[in-house]
């Protein structure tokens, strides 16, 4: 059937999965120099830069992945000439040791990239479609010379369809990007063109992975999938581009390979699956069902296909039998115990260096005994939530901040709004399928925050599905789902309330040097805050009595706690683990134990 409505389809998708070079160029690639690198840097070479299909959520059999060796320069952010005289592995960006450039770039300054691939029979019978995992910040996209579009955004995914742009034969991709990092409005986190204290090393350009997409004339865009625990079923919205009235879609979801339910019809409905008894997910237990989704044509014959997973999750605030407001999972009181997570990496700094590294901070935290993470302004990969998703690991969603005037909150103008607006309607956007997130942070510290009431009613009516926490630490506007407080060292907590759940949004930071694994050996630039043990003995005593007083503060009525932080990064040493990730400074029996405790209790 495939063959008879595609002739042409496997001629094109072969053609593009041959590997692809940068023609012109020796691939003599290496990192450039750094203070620390990770043990996953050694794997990482240009014919296997983050090979990994980058979309598991909607996923398609037929992709090529251009990660690799492109054409690199830097020019004034004005000029579009020059030689490309370097070559950069994307997707590592251009900062980071493992791009091989590892300089600074500047708002002065824009990068420039360039490839070639091969495509036959680009005409016939589809759509070729031009993916970016992200690019920060500004990018501009041309291929065989004509302009294809321009995306403003630092986190999020985006798509141009290039189709009408391709030629027989060899093609040819130049990205430029141009990346203003603290001195713009846009969301930004941790940037910084002056690296220091809490404040990280910038990131310019593409950081995520690029790749090619083969789709047929009418496909599958994108899907939104619900789950509905309390009524047994999930929810699933199809989207699509190029569809008639006549087009059809059919939905399956499965449980070890078994159809356990399904709903088909025209595609314009939103499909709704009963599941019998459904397994639900939680981080005990975190079950995933398969979905498969097809389009069909009038005739029914099956046009597109994507597959995905969902899990049975739900989240709200409720008054337990306590009397105290708490987070509930799935109708249950749960306690939300787990790090502050910078996502951040000496080879890398944006990117992880591989798959693998990527995984294994989620199942070190998972090891330790917790049971959340608080992404902290900056959004990861999808493929960091598929695993958050498959390990079991409550994530707290931070909007990378931006906009930052000190001492000033308001002052936004209207185009910093908008910016940040949209670029948190498509973080929600991107994100929305995925069961381990739990909660929504646009603000933190009052880092940039504005229009926050405002801000906190659209999410609700946005994802009515997830906690909104108004901002994290200082600066609560007695909006949102959360009453939140950041307290050095700690713990405390704020007052309860009848209507919002009492957390500690940060606290610890219990700083302890290891050394043969620092960024820099000079802390004059390190963050004054944080307390610093002076022996590993002393840094578990002054942890384990934390927890004690954790317990105190959960018996009245707080319902979660963030520790700072996950690794150590750059100047800070505050880590469970070396920023290496090379010394975890912790025994991982004792943490898991009083963890439980806490979380139990």
């Amino acid at each position: 059937m495939l063959k008879r409505i595609f002739p042409l389809f496997f001629t094109l998708v072969l053609s593009i999965s041959l590997p692809c070079t940068v023609y012109g160029q020796q691939n003599d690639w290496e990192p450039a120099e750094n203070p620390l690198m990770s043990r996953w840097a050694d794997e990482v070479g240009p014919e296997n830069a983050l090979p990994e299909y980058p979309r598991p959520m909607m996923e398609r059999e037929h992709w090529q992945n251009l990660n690799g060796l492109w054409e690199f320069k830097i020019t004034a952010k004005d000029n579009a000439f020059g030689e490309y005289e370097q070559q950069i592995l994307v997707p590592y960006p251009v900062e980071s040791a493992l791009s091989g450039i590892g300089e600074t770039v500047g708002a002065d300054n824009r990068v420039w990239y360039k490839r070639s691939f091969q495509v036959d029979n680009p005409h016939e019978e589809g759509r070729v479609l031009l993916h970016f995992g992200a690019s920060d910040w500004e990018t501009h996209v041309r291929v065989n010379g004509e302009y294809v579009g321009t995306h403003q955004g630092g986190y999020d995914p985006f798509t141009f369809d290039i189709t009408d742009q391709l030629t027989k034969g060899e093609q040819e991709i130049e990205i430029t990007v141009w990346d203003p990092t603290d001195i713009g409005y846009q969301p930004v986190g941790k940037q910084t063109h002056d690296p220091r204290s809490i404040w990280y090393t910038a990131v310019t350009g593409i950081w995520q992975t690029v790749w090619l997409e083969y789709v047929p004339e009418s496909y599958i865009k994108d899907l939104n999938i619900t789950p509905d625990v309390d009524n047994s079923r999930v929810k699933v919205e199809v989207s699509g581009k190029h569809l008639s009235d006549g087009h059809q879609v059919r939905v399956e979801a499965l449980k070890e390979g078994e159809v356990v339910g399904e709903s088909k019809g025209l595609h314009k409905q939103d499909f709704l699956i009963e599941l019998d008894n459904p397994e639900l997910w939680s981080p005990d237990n975190p079950f995933l069902y398969d979905l498969e989704v097809e389009l069909l044509d009038e005739d029914g014959r099956l046009v597109d296909r994507v597959s995905s997973y969902f899990g049975m999750r739900k989240i709200e605030i409720a008054k337990a039998e306590d009397g105290y407001t708490r987070l509930f999972l799935n109708n249950e009181p749960l306690f939300h115990m787990g790090p502050l997570d910078q996502g951040w990496w000496p080879d890398g700094l944006y990117t992880a260096p591989t798959d693998e590294a990527l995984k294994y901070d989620i199942e070190v935290t998972k090891d330790l005994g917790y049971n959340m993470l608080r992404k902290h302004v900056k959004v990861e990969p999808q493929r960091f939530y598929y695993w958050a998703d498959k390990l079991g690991i409550l994530v707290w969603q931070d909007m990378p901040s931006g906009d930052m005037r000190p001492g000033q909150i308001p002052g936004r103008t209207e185009e910093s709004a908008r910016q940040f607006k949209q670029e948190y309607e498509r973080m929600i956007d991107a994100f929305y399928n995925h069961p381990s997130i739990v909660m929504w942070v646009p603000f933190n510290e009052g880092w940039g925050q504005f229009q926050t009431e405002k801000i906190v009613e659209w999410t609700k009516n946005y994802d009515p599905t997830r906690l909104v926490n108004n901002a994290s630490g200082w600066t609560d506007h007695g909006v949102g789902d959360v009453i939140d407080m950041h307290e050095y060292p700690g713990p405390d907590m704020p007052e309860t309330e009848d209507n919002r759940a009492a957390v500690l949004g940060e606290y610890g930071g219990q700083a302890l040097v290891v050394e043969d694994h620092l960024w820099l050996q000079d802390f004059s630039r390190a963050p004054s805050h944080y307390e610093t043990s002076q022996s590993e003995s002393k840094l578990h005593e002054t942890y384990d009595q934390m927890i004690e007083e954790l317990m105190k503060l959960k018996d009245n009525g707080l319902a979660a706690a963030v520790y700072t932080q996950t690794t150590d990064v750059e100047t800070e040493v505050n880590g469970l683990m070396t920023y290496d990730r090379e010394v975890v400074k912790f025994d991982f029996e004792h943490l898991r134990e009083i963890h439980e405790a806490l979380i139990e209790n």
